[in-house]
C-alpha cells in the first residue's frame, strides 16, 4: 500500500473532501494494521509521514468500529498540538462505549470537555499525584517480582498472558481495592471489548464491565472503603456531588485503562527489546538509564490515536471540513515528525527534552502518566536484572495488531 493508496471510488467520501487527500485506510484492517504474524503498524503506518499534513482515511471497515466510514488523520506534530489544545474547535465529546448497550454515560474525563473536563481533573489529581503513586511503589515491583519468578527457570514465557497482561491489572486491582481472584475473567472482558472481532462481542465486554462496576459501586455505598471507587462517591464537582453515570463513566474509565494500555505499550517495548540485543546490553550496563529508555520507546512505539470531533465548520491544516467531522491525532506520526523531533528514526537512551505525544497533550493529557512510567520503568528494572538476555522464542512469530489500541495478541519469548 504506497501513500494508502488513492480510494477507487472517491464518490464515497464527503462533497467537501478533495478527491487528492482521500485514502483507502483502516486503522483495524488495513495491511499492516490488521492482527498479522510479525506485523509491524508503525512501520506500515510511517508511510503517511511523507505524504501531506492531513489525508482522509475512508475505508467502509471502518464504520464496524465508529459511525462513519471516513476521518481525517493529522500528520504532523505542531498540527496535533494546535488541535488537541483546542477544544472549542475539536470535542472529545463523542459516543462513547456506552452507545453500544443503549446507556448514555461518557467516559470521565476523556470523554468531555473543558469547563467541566476541568473539574473533574481538580477532583480526580490528588488520586493520581507522584506523591500518591510513589506509595505503590512496593506492591508494583513485588507484583513484578512475582509474575517473573514465576516462569523465571522456564527460560521462556509467552509474554502477553504471563506478564503483560497480569502485571498492569494487579496494579489496577491495588489501585481501586479489589483482590485478584477475577484477574482472568477481568482480562477477558478487556480483550472483548478492544480486540473483538464483532459488535456482539465487543458490546458484551462493555456490558460485563460496568454490570460489574455497578455491583462494586453499591457495595461501596454500603460498606466505605479507603479506594477508587469510595473517593469518587465522595467527591465533588463544581460543588455537587457526583451523578450515577458519572461515576460509572470514571470507574469504566480507570478499568479500561488498568486493563489494556500498560500492557499494549509493554507489548512493544519488550519486542523492541527482544529484537535488539544491543538496547538491552545498554540497560544492563547502565541501569540509570531505564527511565530515558521508557520514555524514548515510549515516543517510538505510541500504541493510541487520539480522536475529536469538529465542533463547527472550519478551515485547519489547509482544508474544509464540517461540523461533525472525525478527527485522529496519531502520535505515532507526530513523535516521528522531523519538524519536532531530532534524528527521529534514531533510539537514543540519552536524548533530552523527549516531548513526545505517547500520553497525549494538551487539557486531556494522560492523567495516568506516572502510574504507568511506574509499571514501565520497575518491569525493566526487574526483567533485567533477575533474566538474562531475552529474545523471541525460535520458531513463533510476534502476533501484532492495530486498532483502536495497538499491541501485540502473542509474544513468545525465551533466554538461556
Amino acid at each position: 500500500m504506497s501513500q494508502g493508496a488513492v480510494v477507487d471510488r472517491l464518490e464515497r467520501a464527503p462533497d467537501h473532501v478533495p478527491p487528492e487527500l482521500v485514502r483507502n485506510f483502516s486503522y483495524w484492517t488495513s495491511p499492516g494494521m490488521a492482527p498479522e504474524a510479525n506485523g509491524d503498524p508503525h512501520a506500515a503506518f510511517r508511510q503517511f509521514r511523507d505524504g501531506p499534513r492531513i489525508f482522509y482515511a475512508h475505508s467502509p471497515d471502518n464504520t464496524v468500529y465508529v459511525r462513519e466510514p471516513g476521518m481525517w488523520i493529522l500528520t504532523r506534530a505542531a498540527d496535533m498540538r494546535e488541535a488537541l489544545q483546542s477544544p472549542e474547535l475539536f470535542s472529545s465529546m463523542r459516543e462513547s462505549f456506552a452507545a453500544m448497550i443503549g446507556e448514555t454515560w461518557a467516559m470521565m474525563p476523556v470523554d468531555i470537555d473543558p469547563p467541566l473536563h476541568t473539574a473533574f481533573r481538580m477532583m480526580l489529581n490528588p488520586l493520581f499525584s507522584p506523591k500518591r503513586i510513589d506509595l505503590m511503589k512496593t506492591g508494583i515491583r513485588e507484583r513484578a517480582v512475582s509474575l517473573i519468578e514465576g516462569f523465571r527457570s522456564r527460560g521462556e514465557c509467552e509474554f502477553m498472558s504471563e506478564f503483560a497482561r497480569p502485571f498492569p491489572v494487579t496494579v489496577f486491582l491495588q489501585f481501586v481495592g479489589l483482590s485478584d481472584e477475577r484477574r482472568e475473567e477481568f482480562q477477558q472482558w478487556g480483550r472483548d471489548l478492544l480486540h473483538g472481532k464483532d459488535f456482539e462481542t465487543k458490546a458484551g465486554g462493555v456490558r460485563a464491565i460496568v454490570g460489574y462496576m455497578r455491583e462494586l459501586i453499591a457495595d461501596r455505598r454500603r460498606h466505605p472503603k479507603d479506594d477508587f471507587i469510595t473517593y469518587t462517591l465522595n467527591g465533588q464537582v463544581d460543588g455537587r456531588p457526583l451523578t450515577e453515570d458519572e461515576i460509572v463513566g470514571c470507574t469504566f474509565l480507570v478499568f479500561l485503562a488498568g486493563l489494556d494500555t500498560v500492557a499494549a505499550t509493554l507489548s512493544f517495548l519488550y519486542l523492541h527489546l527482544a529484537r535488539h540485543p544491543e538496547h538491552q546490553a545498554e540497560l544492563r550496563a547502565n541501569p540509570a538509564l531505564i527511565p530515558a529508555a521508557v520514555e524514548e520507546l515510549i515516543r517510538v512505539y505510541g500504541i493510541l490515536p487520539m480522536g475529536r470531533i469538529a465542533t463547527r465548520d472550519l478551515e485547519f491544516a489547509g482544508v474544509t471540513m464540517k461540523k461533525g467531522d472525525m478527527i485522529s491525532c496519531p502520535p505515532q506520526l507526530a513523535n516521528i515528525d522531523v519538524a519536532e523531533v531530532g534524528k527521529p528514526d534514531e533510539i537514543d537512551f540519552t536524548r533530552t527534552d523527549n516531548r513526545h505525544m505517547g500520553f497525549a497533550y494538551g487539557p486531556h493529557r494522560c492523567i495516568g502518566s506516572h502510574l504507568a512510567r511506574l509499571e514501565l520503568t520497575i518491569a525493566f528494572e526487574e526483567w533485567l536484572s533477575r533474566l538474562s538476555p531475552f529474545r523471541i522464542k525460535e520458531g513463533s512469530a510476534p502476533l501484532v495488531h492495530a486498532g483502536t489500541v495497538w499491541g501485540a495478541d502473542e509474544l513468545q519469548l525465551a533466554w538461556d
